[in-house]
Order: structure tokens, then C-alpha cells, then sequence
């Protein structure tokens, strides 16, 4: 840590104003923390720990910050650093925030234009789309948030609108609303086109996989749209020009398509978040997917998270709630007045949604039950789990048991022993191991070690050279020529002629396979870090932080993120204090973007 202060001092010390020192190494050190600016009153409290600068002298000098010749205030000769509604940034972050909003208020005024139009296609398939969204049982009695057909609201939203954002937890039917969207989209426009993307391959083809097997009732032609959908990387949909920080296209060359779709969004960092957004024309549809409680982007900036904070829920005005009503047919699940908004209290009113259902976890019990109760920090509900057994989902290991762990780990023999290497690719799909951090006894680094030696006890593998057979990994880079991106998985295996080679299953679901040097850049992943787990799900999963509350990056959603990636079952091993205090930690980055809506 004392290392890092010396780069942000170093930077610091490139100025001469003893004013300005300070409060750049400030925002430097905060930078690096994932804020995109910091708050200029409370910058003496933040560094009344620092050994280089007098906490009492800076507050003494945040009045004179703003005749700093460095840095630039509202109108003012462009500058490193912009002090703006008493933040400072640095002027690249500044532009990066200021970008993102003018982009998103052209979109919204782009689509004002097609907004009666878009009403009257709506209405002329209204049984079309009513019968998008029946359903078959619905056995509940009272009008509840979570008996709104959210979905129906998102994709009359997503019709509509030129900006929309689509967020909810995991089951809530995110990528099933797109799919019906894209119905209604492809019936009134059979010639739509349509880019996927995600800031991950993995993430990105798992949209596709989704979409490509919806059973939706609609028209061969409609379905055979579905199929022919490529998804890919955000880098790859920009035409990522290597070896530098720009794309081919941008706000002069925007990219060629109609509707664009954008999946786990909350890992996209400020600079890759307002570069998107300059390369899609304010005609082109923007939706964003997303879960608003997950981690942030590793990189500064945490765009969705503030995006959807301007919006507490999903609220749409008295007139978007009869349009909408009208094409569901139960009343139940219509928006009822408590739901609804007086006029139009921002300038995203009815651009986000929030997907409130979970069909895949129940809120009473189960994975979902923990989950709310992290992101809420529940501490009761978290020390009934701790306390009890109380269901089969979820098992709270906090004496670290390592039976418990040999036995999760026992699991990856199905994939070892399983001769087709595409089957053998999707069992090891089927779990994995999750950790917080790389370094020390619960670190990435000793998992995998002990994994490796466990198979090794039990003769399921032989670790006789680096890429020694059946040795799962996980690319840490993007490899455009090959195909293969950050975050891709695949496992080391012979080919027919005895050949070793790192096997991946590409975006039609095909093996393919290189030469593992090719991809030099990979790890190994019988555990990865929870980041990196972002955009993948499994149907088991073993959670393990480190047995230390002293590290900063223990928070709420690093856990809810880390418990929401089983679909059937959670073990998390971590000590009372440890599941406590990570559950009472909030990200919390700096920026601007909510107040200067506003302006």
C-alpha cells in the first residue's frame, strides 16, 4: 500500500503549487481505487492518514482550488484538472463523464421523433404481443411489485425508447425480455440489424446461446433471424485498433446497425462506457442488461450502478402505464397506480427498468434468500444461515473445512473422465471455485495449487509439463486473430494425432483449437477471482474469502456477486466475522454523472 502512495505522491510532485499537490495525489490514489473524481470538502478527512500532505492546510486551501491556473472551472481554458459542481477530476475523466451524458440526452431526444409511430406499430400487433407474454398459471391474489409483468414493461420500454436499460438478478429474465423485444423488433422490421456484445467473449456468447434457444411463438422468418445473431466483444463490435486506446469507430464512423445490445454492462468501465456510447448513432436502439447490485467494472468507474441510481425502482408516468396495460391482459399483473409516476421527475424516467421476479431463486429461502439478504445487509437473515442449516442450497462453512473442500473439488474428476472434449467442456462449465483474492492461504494462487495436488493424489491428472492434459485454463487477453477473448475457458487435450492442444468451444458452439503457446496469456481456473467470474453461471459453487476483514475489497457485492453465480447450490467458507463485515461494505465510487443530469 505504501508503495502505491509513492506512485500517487510521485505524480503529485510533478506540480509545483503546493496547493494543487495534495489534492492531485488525491484524485490519483482515488483513481486507482475505481472513483472517477473526488469530492474537494472532504478531502482533508481522506487524508488525514497520509504521511505527505497536512489534512488541516488542505482544508485551510479547497477555496483556493478554483484559481489554480491547472485547473479548469466551468468555461474556462482546458486544463489536467476540472473542478466541476466541487469535484475534481482529471480532464480526460471529466470528458469521459461529460461525454456519456450528452450522448445519452441525444438518444432521448433522438427518439421523440419516432415516438407516435413506435405507438401505432405497437398498437397494430397488440395480440401479438400480448400472446409474447401470457401466462399459462398465474396463481397469486394480490397486486404485489414482483406480480407486475416487469418484462412486458421492458420491452414496450425498449420499443420506445432509444436508451434503455434493463436490470434485475439473476433469473429475472433479463436476456428472455431482449429475445421478446427482438420479436416484436424483427416482426415490425424483418431486415433489422443487430449487433450482441459484451465486455467479455464468454458473456457475450452466453447472451447468444440464450437468445438463439427462446422458444418464442413467433414467424420462421423471425426465428431464423434468432439463429443468424453473432455475438461478440465490445472491443470487437468497436474495432479495437491494436496497441492503443482508440477504436475505428467512433461519434465520425459509427458502427452500421440498427438496434444494439449491450449484456452485463455493469462491468464496463467509464472510458470503454463513453467510447461505446460515441460510436452508436442517436438512431440506433441502445439497450443495456445488467444487474445493478454486481461489482463494478475492475477499471474506474461504475456508469450502470449510477445510471440506475437515478431511477430508486421502475417507475413509468400515468401514460406509458395505460399504453402499457393494454396489452396485458390479467390485471393482476398490470402497473398499478403505486407504481406509477406524476410526470416526468428525470431525464431517465421510464429509460431504466428494474426486472423485479427471480424464476430461478425464491426470495423466502435459498440462493435467493442469501443474496438479498447480503446486498441488504440483513444480519439477522445472515446469522440464521450461520447458525442452522437451513436449507439444501446453501451451506455456511466457517471453520474452513477441508473435507468440505475435497469433496466440492472431487467434482472436476466428471469432466477428467469424460472422453468427448466438448462434453468435457461444458461438466467443467458445471462448477467451479471462487475466491476474493490471489495472494495467501485462501488466494487464487494456493487454490489452484491445491486442487492440482488433490487430482494429483487421486490419479486424476499428471502434471508433467506446463500444458499437462485435461489442465482447464482461462485467457487473461483478448486474441483477436484467434478468436478467443479475456475471459474465454478451455481445457488442455491431445488432438487425433496425439498433438496437445487448448480446446474452446467458439460462438456456434463448435470445438475449436490452437496451440496452447498461442495463448501464452492464461491461467489456471479449477478456482478463478469472483471479478473474473462475472457474465458465467454454474450449476455448483464453492465460495472462499480470505480469513482477514483488513482487506478492502470485501464487500457486499463481491459476495452477492460471487452467491448469485450457482444455480443450485452455494458453499461459502469464510468465518462469521469475515461474511459479516463483507456484508456491511459498500462500493462506493465517486462521480458526478447523477447530480450533473440536472444541468
Amino acid at each position: 500500500m505504501q508503495t502505491l502512495n509513492n506512485v500517487h505522491h510521485q505524480f503529485a510532485e510533478f506540480f509545483k503549487s503546493e496547493t494543487l499537490k495534495p489534492f492531485a495525489f488525491l484524485v490519483s490514489k482515488k483513481l486507482s481505487e475505481g472513483h472517477i473524481c473526488i469530492k474537494v470538502n472532504d478531502a482533508a478527512e481522506e487524508l488525514e492518514e497520509s504521511p505527505f500532505y497536512d489534512a488541516k492546510i488542505v482544508l485551510n486551501n479547497t477555496i483556493n482550488l478554483k484559481d489554480e491556473p491547472l485547473v479548469t472551472v466551468k468555461g474556462g481554458a482546458k486544463q489536467p484538472f476540472v473542478l466541476h459542481n466541487d469535484r475534481l477530476y482529471l480532464q480526460r475523466y471529466f470528458n469521459y463523464e461529460s461525454q456519456i451524458l450528452k450522448r445519452i440526452k441525444r438518444f432521448i431526444e433522438s427518439e421523440q421523433k419516432e415516438f407516435d409511430k413506435r405507438v401505432k406499430d405497437l398498437g397494430t400487433h397488440a395480440g401479438f404481443i400480448a400472446s409474447l407474454f401470457s401466462v399459462k398459471e398465474f396463481t397469486e391474489s394480490s397486486i404485489t411489485a414482483e406480480n407486475v409483468d416487469w418484462q412486458l414493461v421492458a420491452a414496450v420500454s425498449g420499443v420506445l425508447n432509444n436508451f434503455t436499460i434493463i436490470t434485475g438478478g439473476p433469473g429475472t429474465g433479463k436476456t428472455t425480455t431482449v429475445a421478446k423485444i427482438l420479436a416484436i423488433l424483427y416482426t415490425l422490421n424483418p431486415d433489422l440489424k443487430v449487433a450482441l456484445a459484451a465486455p467479455t467473449g464468454k458473456a457475450a456468447v452466453r447472451m447468444a446461446e440464450s437468445l438463439k434457444a427462446s422458444a418464442l411463438d413467433v414467424s420462421d422468418r423471425v426465428k431464423e433471424r434468432f439463429q443468424t445473431m453473432s455475438p461478440g466483444t465490445i472491443h470487437r463490435l468497436l474495432k479495437y485498433v491494436p496497441d492503443s486506446p482508440y477504436f475505428k469507430h467512433n461519434q465520425d464512423n459509427p458502427v452500421h446497425y440498427d438496434v444494439v445490445i449491450v449484456d452485463e454492462s455493469s462491468m464496463i468501465d467509464v472510458a470503454l462506457f463513453a467510447k461505446l456510447l460515441d460510436a452508436i448513432g442517436p438512431g440506433t436502439k441502445l439497450i443495456l442488461l445488467g444487474d445493478k447490485d454486481q461489482l463494478a467494472s475492475v477499471e474506474a468507474g461504475s456508469l450502470f450502478g449510477d445510471l440506475c441510481k437515478t431511477q430508486q425502482g421502475s417507475g413509468v408516468s400515468e401514460e406509458r402505464a395505460a399504453l402499457i396495460n393494454s396489452f396485458i391482459r390479467d390485471s393482476r399483473r398490470q402497473i398499478s397506480e403505486e407504481y406509477t409516476l406524476k410526470g416526468y421527475p428525470h431525464v431517465l424516467t421510464e429509460h431504466i427498468i428494474e426486472l423485479r421476479k427471480s424464476h430461478r431463486f425464491t426470495s423466502d429461502k435459498g440462493i435467493g434468500k442469501l443474496s438479498k439478504a447480503i446486498i441488504k445487509n440483513d444480519v439477522e437473515v445472515l446469522r440464521q444461515y450461520l447458525q442452522t442449516e437451513i436449507d439444501e442450497q446453501v451451506t455456511i462453512d466457517t471453520k474452513y473445512d477441508h473435507e468440505l473442500f475435497e469433496q466440492f473439488v472431487e467434482g472436476y474428476a466428471e469432466y477428467i473422465k469424460e472422453p468427448g472434449i466438448k462434453e468435457a467442456l461444458q461438466k467443467l462449465n458445471q462448477l467451479r471455485v471462487l475466491c476474493a483474492v490471489r495472494e495467501g492461504e485462501q488466494g487464487l494462487y494456493s487454490l489452484n495449487t491445491a486442487i492440482e495436488n488433490y487430482l494429483r493424489k487421486k490419479k486424476l491428472i499428471t502434471k508433467n509439463s506446463e500444458y499437462y492434459e485435461n489442465r482447464p485454463i482461462i485467457v487473461t487477453k483478448n486474441y483477436y486473430s484467434l478468436g478467443l477473448f479475456n475471459g474465454d475457458v478451455g481445457i488442455i487435450r491431445p488432438d487425433e494425432n496425439g498433438v496437445q492442444k487448448a480446446w474452446f468451444e467458439d460462438s456456434n458452439n463448435e470445438l475449436k483449437s490452437v496451440f496452447p503457446g498461442y495463448v501464452a496469456e492464461s491461467e489456471t481456473v479449477f478456482a478463478m477471482t469472483i471479478h473474473k467470474s462475472q457474465g458465467s453461471e454454474y450449476d455448483k459453487v464453492l465460495v472462499v474469502l480470505p480469513d482477514n476483514i483488513n482487506i478492502q475489497i470485501l464487500t457486499r457485492e463481491l459476495l452477492y456477486t460471487a452467491v448469485t453465480r450457482a444455480k443450485s447450490k452455494v458453499i461459502v467458507q469464510a468465518s462469521e466475522a469475515v461474511i459479516l463485515h463483507t456484508a456491511e461494505g459498500v462500493v462506493e465510487r465517486a462521480s458526478g454523472i447523477m447530480e450533473r443530469f440536472g444541468e
